[in-house]
């Protein structure tokens, strides 16, 4: 089933700000939250769409994707923007609610996992990769090593030193959250706050691990297999979910960000979805006709040169240049042919010349030469 827009499913226009974004969004996740329309499988779906739309809109990077590629933006080949899990979702609450969570008062807890514990969530991590033309018209699988936060060796990312020094929080009885019922005039309020005891995670360490000192986090290595899609571009940013920093005690790990770099070609030049390539040849060939060999993005192509060939001719090889991103649709390579006029001729070659020059082939003949370089740009592209 194809995705609604997600500036439909706020409910707000495309060129609302990010207040406009942030309060619809309060107003669906309030309207929609699974423990106020409990078993309602429909009021889920719309909650976590709400909760996708906003983790688009409300980054100015994605929200640049999306409005520039639709959801192929921040989705392709598995690239951030679907598939939030609850723990997602809940982890925004912070961010949407100022730190206080109308939930926490009426649902017992806002960012939660299981039964309304506080779910801590890994720091987001940057990389580069350089991709070169050939790569980024077909499309990649890169394997990277990355440096990272990653769950303790020794406490398995629990923080305890351990397991006896790891338990269910007393207080709340690890649900992260405590109840408490206030008479009122207008009879029992019940309201819920956070943990005091064990800061809404749920749980409790009474002797930390000595590696991590009960942060349960240390530095590591992990090999990451990226697979980039054909079309990206110098500057696009590509997003992994779960592939950043790791979060302490099994909180949500934050999203790898992938910055593209293209490696400029040595004979090829990209432009947007065209390729261009500059053709050199001599003088005898642009006037008697000739094959050449030519380098594009899928190997060696043959091309035929006319007789009479006039420098600034634009040739056109169709669907040899870049594809658009998630799209069937190929750019063109284009060869810019060019004359090339010797700076320095033999006394054979400057005789031979002299008695070519007077012939009236080789002389201008004007209301008969072909149009000009740029004219034949503006005709190829309108």
């Amino acid at each position: 089933m194809a995705k609604r827009d997600y500036y439909d499913v706020l409910g707000v226009a495309k060129s609302a700000d990010a207040a406009a974004i942030k309060s619809a969004y309060r107003k669906l996740a309030i309207k929609y939250h699974p423990d106020k329309n409990p078993d309602d499988k429909e009021a889920e779906d719309k909650f976590k769409e709400a909760a996708e739309a906003y983790e688009i809109l409300s980054n100015p990077e994605k929200r640049q994707r999306y409005d520039q590629f639709g959801h192929s933006g921040n989705s392709a080949s598995g690239f951030g923007g679907g598939g939030m899990n609850m723990d997602d979702i809940f982890s925004q609450f912070g961010d949407i609610f100022g730190g206080g969570s109308p939930f926490e008062s009426f649902f017992g807890g806002g960012s939660r996992s299981g039964g309304g514990r506080r779910v801590q969530r890994g720091s987001n991590l940057r990389i580069k990769v350089k991709l070169t033309l050939e790569e980024i018209a077909k499309g990649v699988e890169k394997k990277v090593k990355v440096n990272k936060q990653v769950h303790c060796h020794t406490c398995s990312g629990t923080g305890a030193k351990d397991k006896s020094a790891y338990h269910t929080c007393n207080t709340c009885g690890g649900s992260g959250s405590v109840r408490r019922v206030t008479n009122t005039i207008l009879g029992q309020m019940q309201t819920t706050s956070t943990c005091p005891t064990c800061n809404g995670e749920g749980v409790e360490i009474t002797s930390k691990c000595t590696t991590c000192k009960g942060e349960g986090l240390e530095r590591g290595e992990e090999t990451i297999s990226i697979n980039i899609p054909a079309g990206v571009s110098e500057g696009m940013q590509l997003s992994m979910s779960g592939k950043g920093n790791a979060a302490p005690r099994g909180g949500v790990p934050g999203d790898l960000i992938i910055l593209v770099e293209e490696v400029q070609h040595e004979t090829l030049k990209r432009d947007g979805i065209n390729v261009i390539y500059d053709l050199y040849i001599n003088f005898a060939d642009a006037a008697l006709g000739t094959s050449v060999e030519i380098p594009t993005i899928d190997g060696k192509a043959k091309i035929k040169i006319d007789p009479g060939t006039q420098g600034g001719k634009i040739l056109r090889l169709k669907g040899k240049g870049v594809p658009e991103v998630n799209s069937y649709h190929k750019g063109d390579q284009l060869v810019y042919v060019n004359v090339w006029t010797p700076k320095a001729v033999s006394p054979e070659e400057r005789s031979l010349l002299e008695k070519l020059k007077d012939s009236a082939n080789f002389k201008p003949q004007p209301g008969k030469s072909e149009k000009s370089f740029f004219e034949r740009i503006k005709e190829y592209f309108e």
